[in-house]
């Protein structure tokens, strides 16, 4: 049996949001990498469609997820990784613009991690050539929610009508996870704090690409939030940049806890879900992350099989 191969490229040249996808390529992007993943699983190993291809991954924010999970995608792709320190890329030495019309002489894909989405948008357009993937900025984690979503219809089926809880900060992990339930057809129920919320053009474009009569609800009470959910999700109450305000957002965010308590509020077989790395004892109770219910190490290993599914339909030539 013959491992997996992309299909099709994408329209996009790249991937800053799951906004970038068509309905139908998010669920070609989830296929492949199911496909891939099982492959893997087997031994089996195929076309590598990134063979004498070059892809710079530029970090400007700690990873060990999605680090990892990029490299060993691009090498198992066939690719060869280059990791360019962040104090050149990212420096006073010369502009961002500049890095990104010297990298596109060189290489077929960058990875960024970096700061603001702007950043990001405007490094992609002044290389044309370029392809740029979104490995998170302040606004979005656009490839976490990939390796969200197949998580959940591994765990679920098929994902049309099925309810999602993300109790917490409407966070870029939010944003990018209610674009893709959205897209997929899958109802998002938000509970955070006020002053914390998903932002209203987030609300207004998943309206936009929703599909199935998928709906995004913004909420107060995650006791309400959670009930008769399929999955309840968590991230940090404080992200990165955000450490000055740990103790205030401490304090604001602890009804919002995911325990024992919420998780038997939901019902039955709710799933536990988290993108890591995970503060126990602040947003997830070492019951929950560590019971049954939980599949956060499946999110993680999920990081790979979408990244690579990602990287193969983007830069197939």
């Amino acid at each position: 049996m013959t491992a997996s191969a992309p299909a099709a490229n994408l329209v996009h040249k790249d991937f800053l949001s799951v906004l970038d996808l068509a309905p139908a390529e998010l669920h070609q992007v989830l296929d492949l990498a199911a496909s891939m993943k099982r492959d893997r699983a087997a031994g089996r190993v195929g076309k590598q469609p990134l063979a004498r291809k070059h892809v710079a991954v530029l970090f400007e924010k700690p990873s060990l997820r999605t680090r990892m999970t990029f490299l060993i995608a691009v090498r198992e792709l066939g690719g060869e990784v280059i990791e360019a320190p962040a104090d050149v890329v990212f420096g006073s030495r010369e502009s961002v613009e500049d890095v990104a019309r010297n990298l596109e002489r060189w290489v077929a894909g960058v990875v960024m991690r970096t700061f603001a989405q702007q950043r990001l948008a405007d490094f992609a357009a002044i290389a044309p050539r370029l392809h740029v993937v979104n490995a998170l900025t302040n606004e979005e984690h656009p490839c976490q929610a990939l390796a969200d979503m197949l998580t959940f219809r591994e765990r679920v089926g098929a994902l049309t009508g099925r309810t999602l809880a993300f109790i917490g900060d409407g966070n870029n992990v939010a944003t990018s996870l209610a674009h893709a339930a959205a897209m997929l057809g899958v109802h998002m129920r938000i509970a955070s704090p006020k002053g914390f919320d998903l932002g209203d053009d987030v609300v207004e474009r998943c309206r936009q690409v929703a599909q199935d009569g998928a709906t995004t609800t913004l909420m107060r009470d995650p006791v309400q939030a959670v009930q008769g959910a399929d999955a309840i999700y968590t991230d940090v109450w404080t992200s990165m940049g955000q450490e000055e305000e740990s103790n205030k957002r401490a304090r604001i965010f602890q009804r919002y806890q995911v325990n024992d308590a919420l998780m038997a509020a939901s019902g039955p077989g709710t799933l536990f879900m988290h993108c890591l790395p995970a503060h126990r004892g602040h947003e997830v109770t070492d019951s929950v992350m560590d019971s049954a219910a939980s599949v956060v190490f499946d999110q993680a290993e999920n990081r790979l099989h979408t990244q690579k599914a990602l990287l193969a339909l983007l830069l197939a030539s």
